[in-house]
């Protein structure tokens, strides 16, 4: 059996690099960073500015979405990262869920995001494709950027049989369930409690809290009013959005705080949240994550949140020891 690796995940912001630099230090194989437009800052920007602070941990996008960059704009994006770490990164392409859905947007479809990954993997590959019915190539000049061939892998978030058929044609991996061929990642969030630490303390509320959360925004954004309030407490914190937004403008107020803060709204949700799954001492979570290596899972990503990241980046790295 593979060894199962562990990685983290966080948001493109003001701490990402001092973060990555704390994920190099604790032994993470590798920092993904998320990439919503409508919520957070450019990752490629905070992937740069990790890459000239690390030498070891490994980078990746979880994930990328097509519709916020153009093909050439995305492989330009790859080939500076994928220079400046010197062969570290690791790009993986979604639908784009929350992103879309932040702007009133439905997600992509599953061949859109095929024709695309194929278009970037070309690009980075030196080779002319074709892009709005026009032939177009990497023109870089010679010490512009990385030489062509660029050896990233490409990695697709997909779900269900569809997705996992086609990520099997364009990809070198999936984030998702487990690909009956493809080296496959998941992503998990919690805390490890401190000696003596009731999963329901204040403390690990407001550190799983933000991770929790997206359950009702999801619900609400893809599936309206019915979805949320079959939730526990999905129609009160339904009432809340929907008293101070007209209805073309309630998906801008969905996801506010999404993975990083708790809204007024959703402090409403806590007494409703799973304060089990990847919550609980060293041992109990060494577990888990043998479940998952068991399962065929490659690597985990997880997701720290709270108020004091830094603290649940050590605390989980030591579950491996």
């Amino acid at each position: 059996m593979t060894e199962l690796q562990l990685a983290c995940a966080l948001p493109p912001g003001p701490a990402f690099a001092d973060l990555a630099v704390l994920a190099e230090s604790l032994g993470y194989a590798r920092v993904w960073i998320n990439d919503s437009a409508p919520l957070w800052e450019d990752p490629f920007v905070h992937l740069a500015l990790a890459a000239e602070r690390t030498t070891r941990i490994g980078f990746g996008t979880a994930v990328s979405i097509p519709t916020q960059r153009s093909e050439m704009a995305m492989a330009a994006s790859i080939a500076t990262v994928a220079r400046l770490s010197g062969g570290r990164l690791r790009i993986c392409f979604g639908t784009g869920f929350t992103a879309r859905f932040a702007m009133g947007q439905r997600p992509m479809t599953l061949d859109a995001l095929a024709a695309y990954t194929r278009a970037v993997r070309g690009l980075l590959a030196g080779d002319t494709v074709v892009i709005d019915g026009k032939p177009a190539r990497m023109l870089h000049y010679a010490g512009l950027t990385a030489p062509r061939p660029i050896d990233v892998p490409l990695w697709l978030s997909v779900f269900g049989p569809r997705g996992a058929a086609m990520a099997t044609e364009v990809a070198d991996g999936v984030i998702g369930h487990v690909h009956p061929s493809l080296p496959t990642a998941t992503m998990v969030a919690g805390t490890v409690l401190d000696p003596g630490e009731s999963p329901t303390d204040p403390r690990v509320l407001e550190a799983i809290g933000p991770c929790r959360m997206p359950r009702w925004h999801s619900a609400y954004a893809a599936g309206g009013p019915a979805a949320v309030d079959a939730l526990p407490g999905g129609p009160a914190w339904r009432a809340k959005l929907e008293t101070i937004a007209p209805q073309a403008e309630r998906h801008l107020l969905t996801f506010e705080g999404h993975h990083t803060h708790l809204t007024d709204r959703d402090r409403g949700l806590l007494a409703h949240i799973d304060t089990t799954a990847m919550v609980g001492d060293r041992d109990t979570l060494r577990g888990e994550l043998d479940a998952l290596s068991a399962a065929g899972y490659r690597e985990v990503l997880y997701l720290p949140t709270g108020p004091d990241v830094a603290r649940e980046l050590r605390a989980f790295a030591s579950v491996r020891g």
